[in-house]
């Protein structure tokens, strides 16, 4: 009894239900919220430490960062879903806070691109600054296995090393990207290599180009920390794999690194193991257990998930964010 009026009581203010409403949408940070809100960053952290308190809102700490979502795996979580559900749709603040949440996202889309425009060319030596790249695509063929690939989707393909690694397995491989320089420089790459069965597509991840059960294998290679939304990411990838299917991802284990945050464009300083185990549970996949690759400065993780053979239906972005982990 006393969480609940604890909940409702930190709930009952103007500007935390706008909080509560944001943090449905995205993960933010205090400086994103103090933009939206038009309110100072101490105002902003105190009514933060309160729907913190109420167990509305959780923190998730990336190095020296820390970004507020809705709650999940809290006995009040329930209650912060069903205030959300009970603000009107075309209430007008909240409107328009959702309105300056979606610049945000558009201005953070914006400096990544900027940033992989600028690095395309160079893009091969920069992503092998902190892991031992052999070891890592040794471990990737390793777990992909001999066999014949069938049909293969290369998502955030960037220089098409993947696609190069794995594409002359394949009887189809296409390369997605939303960089278009990156895209001319995988193009350029494979084209030397002769696989013509290759193709390079430009699109998004959250909406990929593609009916249901179009691919046999996926891959994400380093691609998950650029991400804003690494669960409906997943969850879009899901639903392009067969049943049976299976979705190989690549990338860094949890690490305090705040350099590539600050100048290489990185929404998230790796992940745990469970963090992505559990975006694959939600999006319909059966989990292997983890490969964990020690590297100089950071640790690189392999993870593998299998689309179940029933028929899942992706969760939406809304219900996707609950299914990240601390």
């Amino acid at each position: 009894m006393e969480e609940l009026l604890q909940g409702l009581r930190a709930a009952a203010e103007p500007t935390r239900l706008r909080i509560v409403a944001l943090c449905a949408h995205a993960e933010l940070s205090v400086s994103d919220l103090t933009q939206i809100l038009g309110q100072s960053q101490p105002r902003v952290s105190r009514h933060l430490r309160m729907l913190l308190d109420a167990g509305l809102l959780q923190r998730h700490r990336e190095g020296t960062f820390a970004y507020f979502r809705l709650a999940a795996g809290h006995r009040t979580d329930g209650l912060a879903r069903l205030i959300v559900d009970l603000l009107p749709p075309d209430d007008p603040i909240v409107t328009l806070d959702l309105e300056r949440l979606q610049a945000i996202k558009e201005a953070r889309a914006q400096q990544a691109m900027a940033y992989f425009a600028a690095n395309a060319e160079d893009w091969d030596r920069i992503r092998v600054l902190h892991a031992d790249d052999e070891a890592v695509e040794a471990a990737l063929l390793g777990a992909v296995g001999p066999n014949p690939i069938g049909r293969l989707l290369d998502l955030g393909t960037g220089t098409g090393r993947i696609l190069e690694l794995l594409g002359q397995r394949a009887d189809h491989a296409v390369g997605v990207d939303l960089s278009r320089e990156m895209l001319n420089v995988a193009r350029s790459k494979l084209e030397r290599s002769h696989l013509n069965q290759i193709q390079i597509r430009h699109g998004n991840l959250y909406q990929l180009p593609f009916p249901n059960n179009s691919f046999d294998i996926a891959v994400m290679h380093q691609v998950l920390h650029f991400l804003e939304d690494p669960g409906e990411a997943l969850a879009e990838t899901a639903r392009v794999l067969v049943p049976g299917g299976r979705l190989f991802i690549v990338d860094f284990e949890q690490h305090d690194l705040d350099d590539l945050a600050r100048n290489h464009a990185h929404r998230w300083l790796g992940f745990t193991a469970d963090q992505v185990e559990s975006w694959l549970t939600q999006a319909g996949c059966a989990v292997d257990p983890v490969q964990r690759l020690a590297g100089e400065s950071l640790n690189i993780l392999l993870w593998q998930g299998r689309r179940r053979a029933s028929n899942v239906t992706p969760l939406p972005p809304s219900q996707a964010q609950k299914a990240t982990a601390s």
